[in-house]
């Protein structure tokens, strides 16, 4: 096994001489049970994303950085912690970025997108950005070609707050072109302007960004006529179907294309379902639901396919997270790494499957935040919740103490059996982790020797229709 571990070691090289075309599905706000290959008991038909799974890899222990979208976001851009960057918390003292916000990603801060261009690569974001609506953080200052899409979440509407929100504007690079967009047709018009980007894009590596509005933070979903009340799940099941069309149109134009075996796909969503009464989404089979440090909320359906390169019908259980999307990348495609500090790691024996291949988050830890507060720390099968005193809960500032508690989140997925008596010693290595992610991070009030500032403009000013 070994032997065969350092054989296909020597081949990454390789494969990053390949250069493959690279695209990146962010689904927003769909919980891991919203998926049938992620759990066979959901009311969504999903037969593409479950043929995507069947042709690639899902990883089962693929976590978010965060329960709310600009902070996952920024981590998936930049490859860091969410606090490192100070995109964690709006200048507001929020948990998102809202509609003429002061504040969004510091350009200083080296994108995913800017990684890859020195490399060749044309790059294009078609989606909802959420890490900044002024000029100075919009994705084309960001290291993106092109920018087709809304900059914050779907909800974020002028009815909301009529004196200081615009209309929801739909963008081309750096111009308002409809305000407000059709929330209904946001997944086909997304989707079609990805397969035109791809057949423009053919003949050299591009890096497609496509986070998806859907099914979005609104309470009642949206799709278009053709999926509109056609799932067996209200609003919420129609918007899941409609995403679930939308990558097997992308796939079977890679296809068509002949693009197939030279595409590394990725899919996931930003964080998970949110809890609504009725119930719409599903974290199953994990326990909580969005905007917290619950599994649920944290821990994401992910998968990868690459034809020849990702093994087809497997399942990568080691701990991985959106930090280390960068640095595989940039090791996939022969590009340099930031110069400042990240957080994530190069994850490709796993994403290739490699024999006997281990987590190299295991060592440092995984660290869930809610806003400012470290609430958890995950090393291997072990989710150590920190005892706190007073924990934050969800995105509202409510307070409550709670205990110690450790699960093998690994095997034991539902979190029914407490066992922090029977290991002190996985206790203790947990808490040291968290300590030095405490100095480095910080934590609630205290700064982080590492941490960087955010983007600041002083005068803000709203995206409309010219």
């Amino acid at each position: 096994m070994r032997l065969l571990a350092a054989l296909l070691m020597l081949t990454l090289p390789a494969l990053a001489a390949e250069r493959p075309n690279i695209i990146f599905v962010l689904c927003d706000n769909l919980g891991n049970g919203d998926v049938h290959c992620f759990n066979p008991e959901t009311r969504h038909r999903t037969p593409n994303l479950d043929g995507m799974a069947a042709e690639g890899t899902r990883f089962t222990s693929y976590y978010s950085a965060s329960g709310v979208c600009t902070p996952s976001r920024a981590a998936l851009m930049t490859g860091c912690y969410p606090r490192r960057i100070d995109m964690h918390v709006s200048a507001t003292g929020g948990g998102v970025l809202q509609p003429v916000a002061a504040k969004g990603l510091n350009p200083s801060e080296t994108t995913l997108a800017e990684v890859l261009k020195p490399s060749g690569y044309h790059t294009m974001i078609i989606g909802k950005w959420h890490l900044g609506d002024q000029p100075e953080f919009l994705p084309t200052r960001q290291g993106f070609d092109s920018y087709f899409g809304i900059p914050y979440s779907d909800d974020m509407t002028k009815d909301k707050r009529p004196d200081s929100w615009p209309e929801l504007p739909l963008m081309r690079d750096e111009k308002v072109i409809e305000a407000p967009v059709d929330r209904d047709l946001l997944t086909r018009r997304y989707t079609e302007e990805a397969i035109r980007y791809i057949e423009a894009n053919r003949e050299h590596p591009f890096f497609l960004y496509l986070p998806h509005a859907m099914p979005g933070s609104t309470k009642d979903p949206y799709a278009s006529p053709a999926f509109k009340d056609k799932s067996a799940n209200g609003h919420w099941g129609d918007s899941v179907e409609e995403l679930d069309w939308s990558m097997g149109e992308i796939l079977a134009a890679l296809k068509r294309l002949n693009l197939d075996d030279r595409t590394l796909v990725i899919w996931t969503s930003d964080n998970g379902a949110p809890r609504r009464d009725p119930p719409q989404g599903t974290n199953a089979p994990y326990q909580g639901w969005g905007y917290n440090t619950s599994e649920g909320s944290m821990r994401m359906p992910m998968i990868a396919r690459w034809p020849g390169k990702v093994p087809a019908g497997k399942e990568c259980r080691e701990l991985c997270s959106m930090l280390d999307i960068l640095p595989t990348l940039a090791a996939l495609t022969g590009s340099p790494l930031p110069k400042q500090t990240i957080d994530g790691h190069d994850i490709r024996p796993l994403l290739f499957g490699t024999p006997d291949a281990k987590s190299p988050t295991d060592e440092r830890g995984f660290f869930y935040y809610q806003i400012h507060q470290l609430q958890a720390v995950r090393s291997g099968p072990w989710k150590l919740y920190l005892p706190l005193e007073k924990k934050r809960a969800e995105l509202v500032n409510k307070r409550a103490a709670t205990p110690l508690r450790l699960f093998n989140v690994r095997d034991d997925i539902g979190e029914t059996q407490e066992v922090s008596a029977g290991n002190p010693e996985v206790v203790a290595r947990l808490m040291k982790l968290a300590e030095a992610a405490r100095a480095e991070l910080g934590d609630e009030e205290k700064t982080g020797s590492g941490q960087r500032t955010a983007g600041l403009v002083q005068t803000p000013t709203a995206r409309k229709l010219e």
